[in-house]
């Protein structure tokens, strides 16, 4: 994992801004229709509805700042700035400053190559926040031809901000656009003013940087430092490139336009996870919206932070403007498949997935999803050839390769073909020998076969300690100790799994059984009923039922299994 570039979400957040949108005002009273429409839109990231309900709420109520500033995060989460535009204008004009009004329209005058009307607009003060306002500054500088003033900008921006990182790695890309490979290496190399934190894409930067410079092994290398040995498709491409010596362009930036569409791209992946998610978008979607043609990082981000709301339909919209060409064409395939599967559309997200596994059979992470989506389905078969592949291209044995056999393992138990599922299992615990969902998974099966006891209880246990708040575990460990007839160890345990998990059938079932085993036969009854309450598997619910007709010791008598050494006395 490549660490993020910046160190603090703190200092990002107030280098951004000077405060998070809010409003100061509060939507007039007569405003109840559209208004509360609008807001309960809002609260559901549901930025469709909230654009159309607040556009409602202005006709009535023109100067509104609530309502103006709401539905310009509304139309920029639809990626439509031609709507936010002349709102934001509006709110400038009629009721004073905004940042996201400011943020908005400064998007649109660089969208249009107005760089100077930018400048004079921030040394008028119409600001977006300290960082953005530096390096916008630096970049339409360069755009207007003044390379000296730009790096002067650059540095005032990592000096005034405090982000010393954050101008550093612009700089780099700065001098990298307008051909000076040496001064952007001595910034990415560290020598300059110490080593920076790169994020993935800022590596790639270094590595192109260091190609044009004819130095592929240094970049090679870099790449060794920087990636695990599993290379994604794009990374695969470049060290291949590398390796046949052949010169890399220098693209991750190609102009100051891109250098203006990175600003916010920045912004918006240091903001990712410290912020809400509507506030992070606004920055993803300035940065598609200055960088139209070619910024798959940007809808990429914009796509997760949608599908992270629950926006689905836009997640997939958004993940379908990647072009098939774009080296990240998978990953956005994967991204839609995911999202589709959310929504519900799961026929739909199989498809996606079946198709990308037949024109990308060479990348491991498409037949892991295909093969997740199939299990999700029940489609046992289908889930085991899909994981057959993932594995066939394992090279070597890796430790993150436990969760394909474990996968695997669980559509094989579940496809009875047990010797092959125990296998797999024993193989994710040869890679992560105390992963906790394996410990339990092969430890309650031998319990539930009545094999392995002993090994069983010792794995449950060890997956206990790992996962102490898992109620599913908790309940494994006290059904083993049941199993080993060891009752008055067992209901403390499984009184604990009911603590974790008070409405799952299978727990309160089984605390029901461990009561009837130590002859607490009233409150065994309770809990089979409280288990028939939670609507359980209509197979375990007929088996409940007849436990609360003629007893467990009966019911056990029926299906032939020994009959329990029960305590007589009611506990």
């Amino acid at each position: 994992m490549i660490p993020s570039l910046l160190r603090s979400a703190a200092a990002i957040a107030l280098a951004v801004s000077t405060a998070l949108p809010a409003a100061a005002q509060q939507a007039d009273r007569g405003l109840a229709g559209s208004y509360l429409a609008a807001r309960v839109a809002s609260f559901n990231n549901d930025f469709r509805a909230a654009a159309d309900y607040y556009t409602r709420a202005l006709v009535r109520d023109r100067d509104n700042a609530l309502l103006m500033e709401n539905a310009i995060l509304a139309f920029a989460g639809l990626a439509d700035f031609n709507a936010a535009v002349p709102i934001a204008r509006q709110m400038v004009d009629t009721v004073g400053e905004s940042q996201i009004a400011r943020l908005v329209l400064m998007s649109d005058q660089l969208s249009r190559q107005q760089y100077q009307e930018v400048l004079d607009g921030l040394d008028e003060g119409q600001t977006v926040g300290p960082l953005v306002d530096g390096l916008v500054r630096a970049w339409s500088e360069l755009a207007l031809g003044n390379m000296d003033k730009a790096v002067e900008s650059f540095d005032a921006a990592a000096d005034d901000t405090g982000l010393k990182a954050f101008g550093l790695y612009h700089k780099a890309l700065a001098f990298a656009v307008a051909g000076d490979f040496e001064a952007s290496d001595e910034i990415f190399s560290g020598r300059e003013a110490g080593p920076l934190r790169l994020t993935r894409r800022g590596v790639i930067a270094h590595v192109q940087v260091l190609s044009q410079l004819g130095r592929n092994a240094d970049a090679i290398e870099l790449m060794e430092k920087a990636f695990t040995r599993d290379l994604d498709p794009e990374l695969a491409a470049i060290r291949d490139q590398l390796e046949a010596d052949e010169t890399l362009a220098f693209d991750v930036i190609r102009s100051a336009d891109d250098g203006l569409a990175e600003v916010f791209l920045s912004v918006a992946g240091a903001l990712n996870g410290e912020t809400s998610d509507s506030y992070t978008l606004l920055y993803s979607r300035s940065s598609e919206y200055l960088r139209p043609d070619d910024n798959t990082e940007a809808l990429l981000l914009s796509a997760q932070l949608l599908d992270q709301m629950e926006q689905y339909e836009l997640a997939v919209r958004t993940y379908d403007r990647v072009q098939r060409s774009d080296p990240a064409f998978h990953a956005a395939e994967m991204g839609r498949a995911e999202a589709l599967r959310k929504d519900d559309k799961v026929e739909a997200a199989t498809e996606v997935l079946s198709q990308l596994a037949k024109a990308r059979p060479d990348i491991l992470g498409v037949h892991i999803a295909l093969g997740d989506v199939l299990r999700g389905q029940e489609k046992w078969k289908e889930s085991e050839e899909a994981y057959d592949k993932a594995i066939a291209l394992f090279e070597e044995d890796l430790e993150t390769h436990w969760i394909v056999y474990y996968a695997r393992g669980i559509t094989r138990e579940r496809l009875k073909t047990w010797d092959l599922a125990e296998t797999d299992f024993r193989k994710a615990l040869e890679l992560r020998p105390n992963q906790p969902q394996v410990l339990n998974y092969l430890g309650y099966s031998y319990v539930e076969m009545g094999e392995n006891l002993d090994e069983a209880l010792d794995m449950i246990e060890r997956a206990v300690a790992e996962r102490p708040d898992s109620g599913h575990i908790t309940d494994s460990l006290g059904w083993v100790l049941y199993r080993l007839g060891r009752y008055e160890e067992a209901v403390s345990h499984m009184e604990r799994a009911t603590e974790l998990l008070p409405v799952d059938p299978i727990v309160n079932d089984h605390l029901g059984d461990v009561y009837w085993a130590v002859g607490r036969q009233l409150e065994a009854q309770f809990q089979w009923k409280r288990a028939l309450s939670f609507d359980p598997e209509e197979e375990d619910a007929d088996r409940i039922r007849r436990k609360l007709e003629k007893g467990l010791d009966a019911v056990l008598s029926e299906e032939g299994a020994e009959p329990l050494a029960v305590v007589n006395d009611e506990g």
